[in-house]
């Protein structure tokens, strides 16, 4: 079957017709003819490549108040938390659940998502059941799994085995969270240790890095020269680095020229970070986020994840990168009129590089017909209202469709337009 999209609006403004033959866009251009098409007129509505979602602990989503509630809503004790609760979890139960989210996700124009499977302790029901995932959801949605050792893989016997053996598996990355070994030696330990790993097995490295408001934290800089010494730029991924938020001037201008050197991507994690970071300072409280908008004018890619839904860390979400992207746009300064669509390109195209999916990502001819429309004409409207995505095509083929909700005050219609 053939789809033609009519007056999509693309993020420089240009208004263009999408013409998807065999699951490929096969023509963009304007006043496009298709015989017997099926046709959508996005009548100037925003459209993009699908967002990617970079971080998500898909196999942690929708378990908020099991066994127990994070009554502090720390991340001290969600970890505590998700340690009582995961020995009972079952392969089932994770799948489930996961299915659910990327449900949600897709309806939202999320079709790419880098998933984090613990495989700390015991049990390996987290990653078998996200692996299941990956590959009965493919058609609908790309996940990669990651295997995360959420306690480190130094502070119990059996846990660096058990990372290995999630690898075996058939993970896509390989994860680490070196600041949260026992000691400082333990944690550059574990970075070179995720590094051969990757090495040895062909994966890519997705790691938990400087999750912290300690300034002292620096194992990013180690991270960016495992990089370069073992050739893998494009292919590391750094996540959260919220340490940044306390580095000092100077100390953080040397350190964006490491990580440019070595083409390492950066992730930001909005919402847990939100309420996790500055929680024992004092007015003024640190932000405690990645250094976003300095990361980006340093060459850093840099993309986005939702990390959690309604699970032990974050009671809340809805698995919208929009919504992701709005609020690291207020945490991270990045409100200038470039910026903005900069903040929306984090979500989609800079999320591809993260995932190495660019060679099957973008509005261009060729490549696979996926695509979100938004209800609204363009990026700052899609952060400013976080509309309803009307139309998420997959692969040629429309997947979700939402019709938008319409106020009423006193028999008028209200637009929240101006």
């Amino acid at each position: 079957m053939s789809l033609l999209i009519r007056n999509a609006r693309l993020l420089d403004g240009s208004l263009v017709d999408l013409l998807a033959d065999d699951h490929r866009w096969t023509r963009i251009g304007t006043d496009l003819a298709a015989d017997g098409a099926t046709e959508i007129d996005a009548e100037g509505r925003l459209a993009t490549a699908p967002l990617v979602d970079c971080h998500l602990h898909l196999d942690a989503s929708l378990t908020a108040g099991k066994p127990r509630w994070n009554e502090s809503g720390t991340l001290l004790e969600g970890i505590d938390v998700w340690g009582e609760l995961k020995p009972s979890l079952t392969e089932q139960d994770v799948y489930e659940r996961a299915r659910e989210i990327v449900r949600w996700s897709v309806a939202q124009g999320t079709l790419f998502i880098r998933a984090h499977a613990d495989v700390s302790g015991e049990n390996d029901a987290m990653v078998r059941g996200l692996l299941r995932l990956r590959d009965d959801v493919a058609e609908l949605c790309t996940v990669q799994v990651t295997a995360f050792p959420q306690d480190g893989i130094f502070q119990r016997d059996g846990d660096e085995q058990r990372l290995e053996h999630a690898i075996r598996l058939g993970v896509d990355c390989v994860g680490g969270i070196p600041h949260y070994e026992p000691t400082s030696e333990l944690g550059l330990l574990e970075v070179h240790r995720v590094f051969d790993l990757a090495k040895q097995y062909s994966r890519r490295i997705d790691v938990h890095c400087d999750e912290t408001d300690d300034p002292n934290s620096r194992f990013l800089e180690v991270m960016a020269d495992d990089t370069v010494k073992h050739a893998m730029a494009g292919r590391v991924t750094a996540s959260h680095c919220t340490a940044m938020g306390s580095y000092e001037p100077y100390y953080s201008s040397k350190l964006h020229g490491f990580l440019r050197r070595s083409g390492i991507n950066v992730v930001v994690n909005p919402f847990a970070n939100s309420l996790i970071q500055g929680r024992l300072d004092a007015y003024p409280k640190r932000r405690g986020f990645a250094q976003l908008k300095e990361l980006l004018a340093a060459g850093v890619n840099v993309s986005l994840g939702n990390d959690v839904v309604m699970d032990p860390w974050y009671s809340l979400g809805r698995a919208d990168m929009v919504e992701a992207a709005s609020l690291a746009l207020h945490f991270t300064y990045m409100s200038g009129r470039e910026e903005i669509p900069e903040m929306l390109r984090c979500a989609t195209e800079r999320g591809a590089r993260t995932l190495g999916v660019e060679d099957e990502y973008g509005l261009e001819e060729g490549k696979p017909a996926d695509l979100v429309v938004y209800d609204a004409p363009n990026a700052l409207e899609v952060l400013r209202l976080h509309p309803p995505r009307r139309w998420v095509i997959r692969r040629g083929r429309v997947v979700a469709e939402t019709t938008p909700a319409r106020t009423t005050l006193l028999g008028e219609p209200v637009t929240f337009s101006p």
